[in-house]
């Protein structure tokens, strides 16, 4: 009786066995063929707009993941996709396809991105030494209420010894000193009433300040405002820098539901923020807003018709001391600068 019971049970455990190499292994009871016969092409734009066209395909595939060759990724199901380099370069492009069970084959291929110019609604590259230019950029004065609202210790001038530009550069200068009641001078240029867009690729080369209490930042701010008060006009934060924690970058959204310390936001460490010159980037069109430095995306947040994203925004680019994000501030600082190569946006 007991050969009979022993006997049985090796014979529902073969079973059992055999149902599941017949399988997927998913518990469906199916079988997942992999991928085969993947083949990637890319067609390099003629315009030098750093477009590329890429097809990938494969027989049993349903995904493609793609490794561009600068950091950034993107899984598309059709497998076709166009992207646009920010920068000229010979760059290895992976691709990863996917069955519906998860099983892959890749491929790469190299493309070469020619040299890309553009033609850009507004820039400034900061060639012509003395004021900033008058046509392009306006000044905020003062204090605003309470430090602008965050607390900050400086005062804003339209002096050239705040925001000059010289040797192909605009620095944006903080200065320890007594002026109307505010320990600290420096400067807010801003493109509003001369230049505002919806859309369009942001791209801000710029060195930063070092030390504790500085906060330079480079962001926009819905048009609206006047007459559809913050939050509720949006903010757009590109970059946002703390002197007392170098290298770490902000990159931060704010409207209704995320306003203040409790915006839509990431941050991410590089090197050299303040020795070296860095492009910070927003990519923002009707579905997505993307923040980026030297092109590496760090946060992206979907635009809808939910979120005040949708209507023209103009630039800032100012200096702080202290306030609410500043932090701390370093008694032994007497001064920092935001030296910015150029301003580019293109649409």
């Amino acid at each position: 009786m007991k050969y009979f019971r022993i006997s049985v049970l090796v014979v529902l455990v073969t079973a059992f066995i055999s149902c599941k190499k017949g399988g997927s292994g998913d518990g469906t009871g199916t079988t997942d063929t992999p991928p085969s016969n993947l083949t990637v092409s890319a067609i390099v734009g003629t315009d030098n707009s750093g477009n590329v066209a890429f097809t990938a395909s494969a027989s049993n595939a349903v995904t493609y993941d793609y490794d561009f060759g600068n950091g950034v990724y993107q899984t598309v199901p059709s497998g076709v996709v166009t992207y646009k380099y920010p920068s000229s370069g010979t760059y290895t492009v992976n691709v990863v396809a996917k069955s519906q069970g998860g099983q892959t084959i890749s491929k790469s291929t190299q493309v070469v991105v020619p040299t890309i110019t553009s033609t850009y609604t507004f820039s400034d590259e900061f060639n012509t030494d003395g004021a900033p230019d008058p046509n392009k950029w306006g000044y905020d004065i003062g204090t605003g209420s309470g430090g602008w609202g965050n607390n900050e210790l400086e005062y804003y001038t339209s002096r050239t010894d705040n925001a000059i530009v010289s040797n192909g550069t605009l620095k944006i200068n903080l200065k320890k000193e007594s002026y109307s009641g505010s320990a600290y001078t420096s400067a807010r240029l801003t493109s509003n009433t001369k230049f505002s867009f919806k859309y369009g690729k942001v791209e801000v080369r710029a060195k930063l300040p070092s030390g504790g209490g500085t906060w330079p930042a480079i962001w926009m701010l819905g048009s609206d405002f006047a007459t559809n008060a913050w939050p509720a006009c949006g903010e757009i934060d590109i970059m946002e820098h703390k002197g007392n924690d170098l290298n770490r970058i902000y990159g931060t959204l704010h409207y209704p539901g995320h306003s203040g310390g409790n915006g839509d936001g990431a941050n991410t460490v590089i090197s050299g923020a303040t020795t070296d010159f860095h492009v910070y980037g927003l990519e923002w069109n009707a579905t997505s807003m993307k923040i980026s430095i030297d092109g590496n995306v760090f946060k992206t947040v979907a635009n809808s018709a939910s979120v005040p994203f949708n209507h023209n925004f103009f630039i800032i680019l100012n200096l702080a001391m202290g306030g609410t994000f500043g932090g701390a501030v370093d008694p032994a600082v007497t001064g920092g600068t935001l030296e910015i190569d150029y301003v580019r946006v293109t649409q």
